[in-house]
């Protein structure tokens, strides 16, 4: 007979809008086991399993922000009052609030801001994926003058709350199938699982039933928003001095750390829920769709996950995309779970016009059999073979939604899309997959005067050849990272350089002037003038990714703000329970210049 053997959940804590699938391990008749479902539609020998969740309690439960498996007991009602989302304001102990105020009173300063600025409160960047359907609204919190605990002194330091919670505990049902995803209405409550086996000809329970008690449900954590800033790009004028909007349009980057890299042990400090890929796929959906790009470029997305999740969820949000896959001459697992860089677009903004598959595998097959004695080429294969790859896309803009009729004013766009290898002691072979791809790029450039973009993780530091090789156009002789060149492909030096005037988007930011913009300036790296971090884990801080760009043909008109320490918490690496990747993502608005003719570097 049909009977349950073991049943476990990837997680036991449940986070809302993130779908919960048990394992379960069956035996069937023959003795055998396995894991597929046996539904009432397909019974297995006059069998079939039933599934139910239920929550416990039918009173709404408030949980705290800093510990969200914790029940909240405390609100800040400054919170309330500046309108901050409801969700921020739960404390589960007044000690947990104070360690916790000095970063959330910058939730509470930004509010200040936005309506000294604005007069109300701005709508910011990703703000509205805020969990604003908490169910904290109707809290069971009662008023209480606890703010005597968080006093220092004669002085009040922290604003008043509300405090204590009541009791009263049922269980009902709320899911019938095998997975279940939690909403706002579960926050704070312990959800149970069910599975029994049943008789398909009586509907009779045989046996008994396997149940599963999860923690408590908690809000998808939500980040500190991230806003648009504006940037002065009078930098960019043309030689007479004209520059003419055909309308702007966004471009995001973003490494969302592939699943099969996501290892416990390599991110031991990340909480195991925050890690799971259930949780992660929709946190990392929630950001991107968040902003609203025109092209989005994302590096390390696992094939499968592109073809399973990505693109069709894109798709519901008005993207098309393009995929390359990494090769597979080097990578030993799964192949599903190769990853790859993956374009987006919108589809009411640009179509597809081209697509180009820059395989640095084979291009290595090329320089060996070009530069490389036969004796040694199995040797300089091994080093330059790393299955990288770059997906290049060449877009035309759409007009009031049509393609442009006239081919003579055909708005084209070339976007680079590229994961350059991540072993920091192949620095030739990193400068040579980057230098492959920008000589690609000058000829397309060379059979159409064409905005670029080139764009993706890069596994560079501001100021290290790779960088100096984009940003400037050529790399010193005298570079220390020229010393690494075992197999003599860098040679000569003087080979090292572009004719595409390459600008990094970001450093914008050192360009604009003002006070408002002192703050931006501190996150940039004061001698390259880059973000001073896009990728922050326990072992490093710095920056490996960019947006870089045409600068005759392009002009830069806002940025998504850097995030800074205080974002977050300092005590803490990326990825977070807030953020999802161990890199964070950058966004840049640009507009097209018209009159332009391509100009070379001097």
């Amino acid at each position: 007979m049909l009977s349950v053997v073991r049943v476990h959940l990837p997680s036991d804590i449940p986070i809302v809008g993130c779908e919960l699938t048990p394992y379960v391990l069956l035996r069937r008749p023959d003795r055998t086991v396995t894991t597929d479902d046996v539904s009432e539609i397909n019974p297995l020998d006059g069998h079939f399993l039933r599934y139910k969740y239920r929550v416990q309690s039918d009173k709404k439960v408030a949980v705290c922000s800093i510990h969200p498996s914790e029940q909240a007991t405390l609100q800040c009602l400054g919170c309330v009052k500046a309108k901050i989302p409801v969700a921020k304001s739960y404390h589960c102990t007044p000690k947990c609030f104070s360690d916790a105020w000095q970063h959330h009173r910058v939730l509470h300063d930004r509010a200040a801001s936005a309506v000294n600025d604005n007069g109300n409160e701005e709508e910011e960047l990703f703000g509205r994926f805020n969990n604003s359907g908490s169910g904290s609204s109707n809290t069971t919190l009662s008023a209480s003058a606890s703010s005597a605990s968080l006093t220092n002194g004669a002085a009040p330091v922290y604003p008043a709350a509300i405090t204590q919670r009541s009791g009263g505990e049922t269980w009902f049902e709320v899911g019938r199938s095998k997975t279940y995803t939690p909403t706002a209405d579960d926050i704070g409550h312990v959800l149970k699982f069910e599975c029994v086996v049943v008789d398909a000809e009586t509907k009779l329970t045989v046996g008994h039933s396997s149940t599963l008690l999860t923690s408590r449900v908690i809000p998808a954590p939500s980040p500190s928003p991230r806003r648009m800033i504006p940037v002065d790009g009078m930098g960019h004028l043309d030689a007479e001095g004209r520059i003419t909007s055909s309308g702007s349009f966004t471009v995001l980057s973003y490494n969302i750390l592939s699943d099969s890299y996501a290892s416990s042990e390599l991110y031991n400090y990340f909480p195991s829920w925050a890690l799971s890929w259930p949780y992660r796929r929709q946190n990392l959906l929630r950001e991107i769709v968040g902003y609203r790009a025109d092209i989005i470029c994302l590096q390390e997305v696992q094939s499968d996950h592109y073809e399973e999740f990505f693109a069709p969820e894109l798709d519901k949000h008005g993207y098309y995309g393009l995929y390359k896959k990494k090769t597979n001459e080097v990578f030993l697992g799964n192949a599903n779970t190769i990853d790859g860089c993956a374009t987006f677009f919108r589809r009411d903004r640009f179509s597809h016009v081209k697509k180009y598959e820059v395989e640095f595998n084979k291009a290595a097959q090329s320089l060996t059999d070009a530069m490389i004695p036969t004796t040694q080429r199995k040797t300089a294969l091994n080093r330059l073979v790393k299955d990288n790859v770059a997906l290049i896309v060449v877009l035309e803009a759409k007009v009031n939604n049509q393609p442009v009729d006239n081919p003579g004013k055909r708005q084209l766009l070339c976007v680079a899309n590229t994961h350059v290898n991540v072993q920091q002691d192949l620095k030739d072979v990193k400068l040579w997959q980057v230098h492959t791809l920008l000589k690609g790029l000058e000829k397309i450039a060379a059979s159409a005067d064409i905005p670029m973009l080139v764009c993706g993780d890069f596994n560079s530091v501001p100021g290290s050849a790779p960088h100096a090789l984009l940003a400037m156009g050529k790399v010193d002789p005298s570079h220390p990272d020229l010393a690494v060149d075992p197999l003599n492909i860098l040679r000569p030096h003087s080979k090292l350089v572009h004719q595409l005037p390459l600008v990094s988007a970001y450093s914008s930011f050192a360009r604009t002037m003002g006070l408002g913009y002192e703050q931006h300036k501190r996150r940039l790296d004061s001698t390259t003038n880059e973000p001073l971090f896009t990728n922050v884990t326990r072992d490093f801080i710095g920056s490996l990714d960019y947006i870089f760009y045409t600068a005759d043909s392009l002009v830069v008109e806002s940025l998504l703000e850097l995030l800074d320490e205080e974002s977050l918490r300092k005590d803490t690496a990326l990825p977070s329970p807030e953020w999802s990747s161990d890199h964070i993502a950058l966004l840049a608005e640009f507009r097209c210049c018209k009159n332009r003719s391509r100009r070379s570097r001097g």
